[in-house]
């Protein structure tokens, strides 16, 4: 398993260094501008309140827009957006997880050696585990390093961490659900498309809810209702954190559970085939 987790994690490097450091230097770039939104604070608050209600929703939510806290101003900027921008990384590395070298027809070879399906699969969850985690964390030093020199310096490392552990527990969730799907679903360009479709509806929900109360029972059922973006800074709701990791870990278990039972194919994408035209056929995948 310790092979197959760092031969895997070698291949995320490349991600790794490209999404931490592109997201690091946004980072990097928003902190130094927090000086000055301070000091045009009254002009921010007349801007922001002549902005439509529905605009103003899918950030600040309920309430008075807050722009000039350290939690405010870091969800705005920043954090509110992080769920779908990083979520292309967890659906399309989720997805293609297993999947991408089944459709390569690399899968089928790699299982040919003495290796167990079990430890083949936790070395690779991990994996994705491990670059998630590590993509957050040059997010955290590109947040926090740079704020010592500005009024972002009342920030603890452990506060600014909590956002950071907020979006982590949302990139599991999305990661983990287009892996289970991609084990469910006939390619991996379906469960991709079918996961991003989540994320997109999960994102814009909690704001439409504000808007309109009929969709709030809805929006409740949104995982991003549960990410708290910024706003964690004035405290880590646990009990959000522990449910999106909860289902991402249901998620891994009902995959796990798909892949020790299923075939793999050669190669290719799979295909929508109906159980009774199947009756009586043999299945000629591997």
């Amino acid at each position: 398993m310790e092979t197959i987790f760092r031969h895997r994690l070698a291949g995320f490097r490349g991600q790794i260094m490209g999404w931490g450091i592109g997201l690091g230097l946004l980072a990097l770039m928003l902190v130094q501008f927090y000086g000055t939104i301070l000091e045009q604070e009254e002009q921010l608050n007349q801007l922001l309140d002549s902005y439509p209600e529905e605009f103003m929703a899918f950030f600040g939510g309920e309430g008075e827009i807050d722009f000039v806290s350290p939690s405010g101003f870091l969800n705005i900027e920043f954090f509110s957006y992080m769920p779908l921008i990083l979520g292309v990384f967890a659906v399309l590395m989720g997805s293609g997880l297993l999947a991408g070298d089944e459709e390569s027809g690399r899968l089928d070879l790699l299982l040919a050696y003495p290796v167990k399906r079990t430890p083949f699969f936790v070395g690779r969850v991990l994996a994705f585990f491990v670059a998630a985690l590590a993509i957050v964390g040059i997010v955290w030093l590109s947040l926090f390093v740079p704020s010592r020199w500005t009024p972002l310096d009342v920030v603890g490392p452990v506060e600014m961490a909590q956002p950071c552990l907020s979006l982590f527990g949302t990139l599991m969730f999305y990661g983990m659900l287009a892996l289970l799907l991609s084990l469910l679903l006939p390619a991996r360009r379906t469960a991709a498309m079918v996961t991003g479709l989540v994320l997109v509806a999960s994102f814009f929900l909690p704001g439409l809810a504000i808007l309109n109360s009929d969709i709030e029972p809805l929006a409740k059922l949104s995982p991003l209702n549960y990410y708290q973006g910024g706003k964690a800074i004035d405290g880590l709701n646990l009990t959000w954190l522990a449910g999106l990791l909860a289902l991402s870990a249901l998620w891994t278990v009902l995959a796990w559970w798909r892949f020790e039972r299923r075939d793999i194919r050669v190669g290719g994408e799979g295909s929508w085939q109906r159980p009774a035209l199947r009756l009586g056929i043999g299945d000629r995948r591997l």
